[in-house]
């Protein structure tokens, strides 16, 4: 094992116990943060940065999100290993490499096919197999629902209908909610065919949300 390799499980385990120390307390999506190496998801001039709890560009303007910021979503999906989960925006693919780190069925969707196609070469190099997607985030993915879980990593004005209906009865979708200036992370529970409760938790900062696709 070489040097390099350590020094960054070591940054990694020392991130996730930067994280139990902010207030995460679920132990796999700790486990999960100190074993995924957060350095390939960036720029390499990025490196320096990579193990710190802040949040970094990518290409297209958009960012790889604060390692708190993923923890937190992370630990709002309560997810149960083999649970079938939508990711709204791959982005780097960093969130996505943890969902699959903690044993979740991913289908995630990206909007720009740069960001796309890059996700993709980093996640199957590291040997995680999510099932991504260049498409729409707002349409969802209709031929695949139900999902147990939805989490959003971009922030829509208002909650998609399409989305809310591509969640089985007893699912929940977790997104930053609201417009430009912030949002409130919110959990929206399917109590029903068609009823639905909402909780929020706290203030955040995400990108919008955009609809379409980009080449």
């Amino acid at each position: 094992m070489s040097d390099t390799f350590q020094n960054n499980h070591r940054e990694a385990e020392n991130l996730a116990r930067d994280l139990r120390r902010k207030g995460i307390r679920d132990e796999r999506v700790l486990a999960a943060i100190g074993k995924v190496p957060r350095h390939l998801f960036i720029d390499e001039s990025l490196r320096e940065y990579a193990y710190l709890d802040k949040p970094l560009p990518i290409e297209k303007g958009q960012t790889i999100s604060q390692p708190y910021t993923v923890a937190y979503q992370s630990e709002l999906l309560k997810l149960k290993p083999g649970e079938k989960v939508l990711e709204i925006g791959t982005g780097s693919g960093y969130q996505a490499a943890i969902l699959c780190e903690m044993g979740a069925d991913v289908y995630s969707i990206e909007r720009y096919k740069e960001l796309y196609l890059t996700a993709k070469e980093t996640l199957g190099r590291l040997g995680y197999q999510p099932h991504l997607f260049f498409g729409d985030g707002y349409e969802g993915l209709a031929e695949e629902a139900p999902f147990d879980k939805i989490l959003l990593t971009a922030a829509p004005d208002m909650v998609p209908e399409k989305l809310l209906r591509q969640l089985r009865v007893g699912g929940w979708m977790v997104l930053p909610l609201g417009g430009r200036m912030g949002q409130k992370m919110t959990v929206i529970k399917r109590v029903s065919e068609e009823k639905f409760s909402e909780s929020e938790h706290g203030d955040f900062i995400f990108v919008p949300m955009q609809k379409g696709t980009e080449e």
